[in-house]
């Protein structure tokens, strides 16, 4: 499966199907057809994605995997199941692609001098409504 990029190919050997009858709309055939698409690829097995890309996939998606590191794509969106193989792949395509680039990296940055200023002014009307509050004693 050739997903665009070079570094990002996983061989359609890794990949197995298996098939189940499909619910909804089909008419009489629903009963007889085995539409139903399960794609399931040994994600942590794999070796043919680069390590950084294979990580950011099994922390963005552990929760898809199995408990023996299978990935599982179901598609009952088409009626036939050589179209509903077809959006296994394609969904398979589309989280590769997620997870494809590192993000950038987070700059940390530090409020400006009006965002201080507004603060310190906001912490002084609080202060000043509190005063107010205060029981006033007097002294007779």
């Amino acid at each position: 499966m050739d997903l665009h990029r070079r570094s990002l190919e996983v061989p359609i050997g890794e990949l197995s199907f298996s098939y189940a009858r499909s619910g909804g709309p089909g008419g009489q055939n629903v009963n007889k057809r085995s539409s139903k698409a399960i794609l399931r690829w040994p994600v942590r097995t794999s070796t043919h994605l680069p390590v950084a890309v294979h990580q950011r996939f099994l922390e963005r998606f552990a929760h898809r995997l199995t408990m023996d590191g299978d990935l599982l794509i179901a598609s009952t969106r088409f009626r036939d199941r050589g179209r509903n193989v077809a959006d296994c792949i394609e969904r398979l395509r589309a989280m590769l692609a997620e997870v494809a680039r590192a993000p950038r990296p987070r700059k940390p940055s530090r409020p400006g001098r009006a965002a201080a200023e507004a603060r310190l002014a906001a912490k002084h009307l609080r202060s000043r409504k509190k005063e107010t509050r205060a029981k006033v004693f007097r002294e007779e």
